[in-house]
Parts: C-alpha cells; structure tokens; sequence
C-alpha cells in the first residue's frame, strides 16, 4: 500500500497503481519493469497490440505505455482501441520511432495523453507516470462527485439552510460542486456496489479521524454502526458515536443502475 496526503492532511492508503507496457521487444520490457517495479507498481507486460488489448479485456490498469513501431498493430491504433476497453486509463507512446501524423491525431482524439522518446531518461520516465497518476486521480474524482450530483440534493439543501449567511459560498457551489462537496458541514462517505469505500469529504476525515484505503473494502474502516447500515442498508439510519458526540448516519442508494450507497453523518441535537 503507498500512503498519499488526502483532504484535511489526512493520510490515505491506496492499493498499487497498476502500469501495463506494451512492446514486441522483451529486453525493452524487461528494463522498464526493472526501473518501474521500485515505484511499488504493478507491472504487466504484452509483446503485441493484441495482448496488451486481452490484458485491458480482464484487467483494470491505470497507465498504459506503448511502443509506436510493433508489427501487426502500430501504438496510436492501439491506444485507440486501448480507450475504447478502458477508458479511464491514462494512455502514452513510448518510441524511438516518429510518426508525428498519427502521433498527433491520436493526441488531439484523446487516445494518447503524452508521448516520450526512446532511449528514455528514467527520471523523466518515473516523473511523467507519476504525473499521469495524478492526472487520472483528478479525473477520477470528478467522475465520482458528478455521479453523486444528483444525489445529494437533499443533502445540499440542508447545507442551504446551515450556510444561510455564506450566500456567496452557496452559490458557488452550484458553479463549482466538487468544492461544496468536500467543505459541506455534513459528512458524506461514498460506497461503490462492491462495498468499497470511493469517496469522503473533509468532514468525514474529520469524524473518522484515521487513515482510510479508498478501493478496498468499507466494513472494517468505519464504525460498527456504519457496517451495520452497509449489512442492511434497508433499515435506513442508525446511532453511531464519534468523539462521545452522538451522530446519525444514514445511507441511501444511488439511482443510476445500482451504482452503490451515499451515507450521511448528522450530529444528534443536543438533549435539553
């Protein structure tokens, strides 16, 4: 697991980035998984255009990095169908070889995101990965908060009401959602339909106050009221402490297809 910094300066441990590479010529990828296995990613390796596409058919990768001159299937055509099968991976040309037509086209249709020449300087090679990483954990987290849009309506209403004399904070937010999401008042954790954790706002971080592992089961990170609610989501809302402070969480489905659950952490008012 490598430890990344999240919101709040919270610490996040994440499962290892997966990198395919992609080329007709074994010592090139024997180099590249001996330069890249000390990032503690995992490697996978295919000799063709077509095995790299049968890996992406049953595998989930996060970097794809091509040769541009192999037989059979050249790498812009491949990082072509490449997109296709896995859209979300970041995909880049690695070569020795300069078509710059279809390098360019390929760029410019978003099949490639950056193309770097042979012999690479491993420093640079390492920095545009990471870089790449970066890039996808951007994209994947706004994809994660539009899916939640219209969900939490109810939830922005609320904060509507707790924010009534930030009038400028709340308008905002309905020009930029991702920021009103992760400074909302209530905490709000995101649970895909697997059952893993996908997303939490500062808030939560706050109420949780220890590290998480997004992409990895949600259960044995949150309190046992919370795994409750995950085990039997029909019942709703149930009691969950937090500090000595008692909290009400409550979980709904989201409605596209089954994506998974929002759950909402409310503080109890206060017995008078």
């Amino acid at each position: 697991m490598e430890t990344i910094q999240g919101p709040g300066n919270a610490s996040i441990e994440v499962a290892p980035n997966t990198v395919l590479l992609v080329d007709d010529e074994e010592n090139i990828l024997a180099s590249l998984r001996r330069l890249l296995r000390k990032d503690g990613y995992r490697i996978l390796c295919a000799t063709s255009g077509q095995a790299g596409l049968d890996l992406l058919a049953s595998e989930k990768v996060d970097v794809i990095i091509s040769d541009q001159r192999m037989p059979h299937m050249v790498g812009t055509v491949f990082l072509q169908k490449a997109q296709e099968l896995s859209p979300n991976s970041v995909r880049m040309i690695l070569s020795g070889y300069t078509d710059l037509e279809s390098v360019t086209a390929a760029i410019n249709q978003g099949a490639v995101y950056k193309f770097l020449t042979k012999p690479w300087d491993d420093e640079i090679l390492r920095l545009s990965i990471k870089e790449a990483l970066r890039h996808k954990w951007v994209r994947d987290e706004n994809r994660m908060l539009q899916a939640m849009l219209v969900e939490v309506n109810e939830e922005l209403a609320h904060a509507n009401q707790l924010l009534a004399e930030r009038v400028d904070f709340a308008q905002e937010a309905l020009h930029n959602f991702q920021e009103i999401v992760h400074d909302l008042p209530v905490a709000l954790l995101g649970i895909d339909a697997s059952g893993l954790l996908m997303f939490a706002n500062k808030a939560a971080f706050d109420l949780l106050d220890k590290p998480v592992a997004f992409g990895s089961a949600a259960a044995p990170q949150l309190p046992d009221g919370i795994s409750v609610l995950l085990d039997n989501p029909d019942i709703g809302g149930a009691g969950v402490i937090f500090n000595g402070q008692p909290h009400t969480a409550k979980i709904q489905p989201l409605s596209h297809k089954a994506r998974g659950h929002i759950i909402s952490i409310i503080p109890d008012a206060p017995t008078p």
